[in-house]
């Protein structure tokens, strides 16, 4: 029998090539290109059985982020868990639209509602170091995610000081007193009977935060029935959506009396994200 080798093992997987070449970097603790130098190197047993039994897992449908324990968001590098949403790069139109809200604005006060990872609320909280950002969620499994996530990826004296995060039901645990220039969420929105629920990486995944186990617009209406009073005067709520709900959550928006409301297309040219401003 030939000597496994890196090149040896990524022939012979059934996976995708990039899926493949992600779980041996990782078993190898290389980077990419030293798959390439270091293509006909023979491997040690241990760290073949550790590919092969990462491999079968990813065949048996376990998310490639998980297996690894992380997926870039926005530049960063962020801890993933079965306890969390994998981010996706869909979500990052939601940070770009959120930093176009923050122009102009002197240390602004954002809330990121239902976390997760943190990635939102760190990937706002890194470019732009004078924001204040409290970021919620009510499992205490990801708000640890997310903690950890914060630590690692932002620069502890930042101007806008460390990321507040806090065990939540949307806005319940808030102090009263506290209003917000800017609100973000990619809340669970799926449909408790959409068949996707049951597919793919879905399976995996905290099932808590990605459906309101009703018609998928739960979460959406509370958030925007309470972002009113939350907001400073022409603050900006922006909220990520399945690809057939853009109408109805503008209807949600508009019907809370928000102004200049629209939605905004990803790549897909799919409508992803739709937000209004409460008017001064």
């Amino acid at each position: 029998m030939s000597p496994a080798t890196p090149a040896a093992l990524l022939r012979a997987s059934p996976l995708p090539p990039l899926e493949a070449r992600i779980l041996l970097t990782h078993v190898l603790d290389w980077r990419h290109t030293q798959l390439i130098t270091r293509s006909d190197d023979t491997l040690d047993e241990a760290s073949i059985a550790r590919y092969r039994a990462l491999e079968a897992r990813r065949v048996a449908g376990e998310p490639v982020a998980q297996l690894v324990g992380a997926r870039e968001f926005f530049g960063l590098d962020f801890e993933v868990t079965p306890d969390v949403l994998i981010p996706r790069p869909e979500t990052e139109l939601l940070v770009e639209t959120a930093l176009s809200a923050m122009e102009g604005i002197s240390r602004p006060r954002v809330l990121d509602l239902g976390t997760g990872t943190g990635a939102i609320a760190v990937a706002l909280a890194s470019m732009r170091p004078d924001a204040q950002v409290w970021a919620l969620d009510r499992s205490a499994q990801a708000l640890a995610v997310a903690t950890r996530n914060a630590t690692r990826l932002l620069d502890a004296n930042r101007p806008g000081g460390v990321l507040t995060l806090q065990q939540s039901d949307w806005y319940s645990s808030l102090d009263p007193a506290l209003r917000f220039d800017v609100i973000v969420s990619n809340p669970p929105y799926i449909a408790s009977g959409d068949p996707h629920l049951s597919e793919g990486d879905l399976r995996f995944e905290p099932r808590g935060a990605l459906t309101d186990e009703a018609d998928g617009l739960g979460a959406i209406r509370a958030i925007v029935a309470g972002a009113p009073a939350w907001l400073s005067a022409n603050g900006v709520v922006w909220i990520e959506h399945g690809y057939d709900q853009a109408g109805a959550v503008r209807g949600l928006l508009s019907a809370q009396g928000f102004s200049q409301v629209c939605s905004e297309r990803d790549l897909a040219g799919i409508e992803r994200i739709s937000g209004g401003r409460l008017p001064g």
